[in-house]
């Protein structure tokens, strides 16, 4: 009895693939107009051209229905190998898992395995367990191309995966851990990141307002000031970089053919942002010959691999080019950016994740200033009264030296006490300056991001390098000793430290002789 297209077979049969014809079980009738001549088993089939649909060589009726063992070699939109999002076929499939490999700061790789939509913010946390690290908002999951010396911080929301999946097949990109403190920094010193000469134009059009409190009615939201200023651009296809006026507007990205008018006739049309990605450049004078080392660098989507199609521009300083990141974002994402802040800041108030935390710890939310000099101590909350206090208890410093913990002064100089600053997450032992600027760049140059690492120049003393107003600063900590007691001072021993986890926490509550305060200290963890 010969099979029809619309009968239905017993027994396991095999999906057919889209846009393909049904399969025929023996040779027979058609349904509905007029088919194909009636084959045998042995008889080839002949294929038209025009027709990209196959079909199948019948079977004989004789023979049982099988399953195929493989369907997702028959079937494109199940197929690995011709829908891969990696091909561009579109992102991947919800419910399916995947492998990611993360980088850590040196060099080690763990693999995960994520569902299709796990996002950054999701990724990181796991890490962060696993890791055993402090829970806080700061860490951040990075791309990384290293062929194109090209690097973007994952906002919250975003998925892993198909970040992964647009990376051209076998390029050298990556997915790093680490912190990024300057994430968030931009709803916090909004006046810092918007200066009044690259946003003049919302300024004339509010006038009634101050320039902090128009730029914050701009972060609430969820949209972004116009911005203009100078940039470096570098030619197409060319190694010439010329210098123009852009202007971020409502509509896009423009640049001034006449010096600085903002006349129609003269702002052409640079990038569209909604379909692209921001990097910033991290080798920019090796790779692209950039006037300065403040690069980055707008990638459109379609862009896979290659500098071709990518947009250099570069900012003169570094304050110019946060300015400009932070508007890039705002653009893209919008109120979506603001959420992923407040969801940041409502975590931390949630109860921490209970685990093994770092040794002494501190965190910001937990300091505060307090007077000791009566028999019981209190919170000041005044802030004129808190330098008062400080300044009282920086000369007391300066008279005297305290004993740590009440420890005996035969153990102050003890090995133990010499070598307890190793056990800090701040420390990072004997790495060179250029090392060290690197680090907290890429960390976030915040006001009080900071590290301590051993001096190069001296081999007994000690460097504090800190971030202040985007540069990195260092202070030299030198060790003395006075009737057999050992300490450390940065101010010729005005100021004295029984060791070095003193002198941290004290600048942690007390700016002293350093321009800010310690905030965030640098850390790396191990994968």
């Amino acid at each position: 009895m010969p099979w029809t297209g619309g009968a239905q077979r017993s027994g396991l049969q095999d999906p057919p693939g889209p846009g393909s014809a049904e399969q025929e079980g023996v040779p027979g009738e058609w349904d509905g107009g007029e088919g194909p001549p009636e084959v045998k088993r042995s008889q080839p089939v002949f294929i038209h051209s025009s027709s990209r649909q196959l079909e199948e060589e019948p079977r004989a009726s004789s023979l049982p229905s099988i399953p195929n063992p493989f369907p997702e070699l028959c079937s494109p939109s199940n197929s690995p190998i011709l829908s891969s999002p990696a091909l561009g076929q579109g992102p991947p499939r919800e419910g399916t898992s995947h492998v990611v490999k993360v980088f850590g700061e040196d060099g080690a790789c763990r693999s995960l395995e994520v569902s299709a939509g796990t996002t950054a913010r999701q990724l990181c946390e796991t890490l962060v367990r696993r890791t055993r690290a402090l829970q806080d908002h700061s860490w951040a999951l990075v791309e990384l191309h290293q062929h194109l010396a090209l690097e973007r911080c994952l906002e919250d929301h975003e998925s892993v995966v198909e970040v992964q999946s647009s990376w051209p097949p076998g390029a050298d990109s990556r997915f790093v851990f680490r912190k990024n403190f300057a994430k968030y920094e931009l709803f916090k010193s909004n006046a810092s990141f918007f200066p009044e000469v690259m946003v003049s134009s919302c300024l004339e059009a509010n006038k009634s307002m101050a320039h902090s409190e128009l730029i914050q009615n701009f972060l609430n939201s969820g949209s972004c000031p116009e911005v203009q200023g100078f940039l470096q651009l570098r030619e197409a296809g060319r190694k010439v970089w010329k210098r123009f006026y852009f202007s971020l507007r409502r509509s896009g990205l423009y640049y001034s053919t006449k010096g600085t008018s903002k006349d129609p006739r003269h702002l052409q049309y640079f990038a569209d942002l909604t379909e692209s990605n921001i990097y910033y450049v991290t080798q920019g004078k090796k790779h692209y010959g950039t006037p300065t080392e403040f690069g980055f660098c707008i990638k459109p989507s379609k862009v896979r691999s290659g500098v071709k199609g990518l947009k250099l521009l570069c900012s003169e300083d570094e304050q110019s080019r946060s300015c400009w990141m932070a508007a890039f974002r705002l653009f893209k994402y919008g109120m979506q950016l603001y959420r992923n802040y407040q969801q940041a800041q409502a975590r931390l108030s949630q109860p921490p994740w209970i685990g093994p935390t770092p040794l002494r710890s501190v965190s910001d939310n937990a300091l505060v200033a307090m007077d000791f000099s009566g028999c019981t101590g209190r919170v000041i909350e005044n802030p004129s009264e808190v330098l008062t206090v400080a300044l009282e208890e920086a000369q007391a410093w300066r008279k005297k030296t305290t004993h740590r913990y009440s420890l005996p002064a035969a153990c102050q100089s003890s090995p133990l006490s010499a070598a307890i600053h190793r056990t800090q997450p701040w420390f990072h032992g004997r790495i060179s300056r250029e090392d060290t600027q690197q680090l907290i760049g890429r960390q976030g140059l915040v006001d009080g991001v900071f590290l301590v690492r051993e001096s190069q120049r001296n081999p007994k003393g000690f460097v504090l390098s800190l971030c202040h107003l985007q540069r990195v600063k260092h202070y030299l900590i030198l060790p003395s000793e006075e009737e057999g007691r050992l300490y450390f001072t940065m101010d010729d021993g005005q100021t004295r430290f029984a060791d070095l986890i003193q002198l941290v926490e004290f600048h942690q509550i007390n700016r002293g002789i350093l321009p800010c305060k310690l905030r965030h200290y640098c850390t790396c963890v191990a994968l």
